[in-house]
């Protein structure tokens, strides 16, 4: 079973007693770019584990940003980064490929190796992390059929369509187990059948214990899914709305 002391170093092991059931906590956060833009201003979050939260917002408003913080594709210029309780910004440089196989992330544009076959880009999620031959082929039909592609584990991303290759993103993100799934518009490129039937996939996951977080701009997926929301505008959270829905979302980014 995987255990973040086996990859921190004994610097960051000390538990954060005062959160114990968090997983993702950030304090005074601030992220400038190196060209000198500053995405994020002060920003405080905490998601608990098991949670499902919406992060919604106008283009530029911070929601990618803050997702990139949370494995390591960036750091803050200020402020504090935990997931799991262990901060992530202590992380040696050789410790951040761990970071990032235990936090699962799903691109707009699903990001598949165009040569690879549906098995063979999840196996490879496997591989590179020096998973044992043996459990590849269980865990890759495990998470294929959990999204409903098993039968189609030889094509090619070609061969597929917009929502089936985004499965294939989702069952490579889910394939070593993460604790926190992160998703960045995972439906911006989909009708809205397959949308929704990806969004299905996301709640199946988190109802098994899984942390998971969304930023998108989908209205109707929000209002009908009524989970957290979190809204963000020019790089601040302005809302934080227990069962939100997007109409309210839309009223808090707008400049008064």
């Amino acid at each position: 079973m995987f255990s973040w002391k086996n990859l921190l170093s004994p610097a960051m092991r000390r538990p954060r007693a005062e959160y114990e059931d968090s997983m993702v906590e950030l304090h005074g956060i601030n992220l400038v770019y190196p060209n000198g833009y500053q995405a994020l201003y002060d920003v405080e979050l905490l998601v608990r584990k098991g949670e499902f939260v919406f992060l919604v917002g106008t283009t530029g408003s911070g929601k990618s940003s803050l997702l990139k913080l949370l494995y390591r594709e960036q750091a803050p210029k200020n402020g504090s980064v935990y997931v799991d309780n262990h901060d992530v910004g202590e992380l040696r440089r050789s410790e951040v490929p761990s970071l990032r196989r235990k936090v699962g992330v799903i691109f707009q544009d699903f990001r598949l190796l165009r040569e690879k076959t549906a098995w063979e880009n999840v196996a490879y999620a496997l591989e590179v992390t020096g998973a044992r031959r043996r459990e590849i082929p269980r865990k890759v039909a495990q998470v294929l059929e959990l999204v409903g592609l098993l039968s189609k584990r030889k094509r090619m991303p070609g061969q597929l369509s917009g929502g089936e290759q985004q499965r294939v993103a989702i069952a490579r993100a889910l394939v070593n187990e993460p604790r926190l799934l992160l998703a960045d518009e995972p439906t911006g490129n989909l009708d809205p059948d397959s949308s929704w039937d990806i969004m299905q996939i996301l709640s199946r996951v988190n109802a098994g214990g899984t942390t998971v977080m969304v930023a998108t701009h989908d209205q109707q997926i929000v209002d009908t899914m009524r989970k957290r929301v979190i809204v963000m505008r020019q790089g601040r959270i302005t809302e934080d709305l227990e069962r939100g829905n997007y109409t309210v979302a839309q009223r808090a980014t707008q400049v008064v």
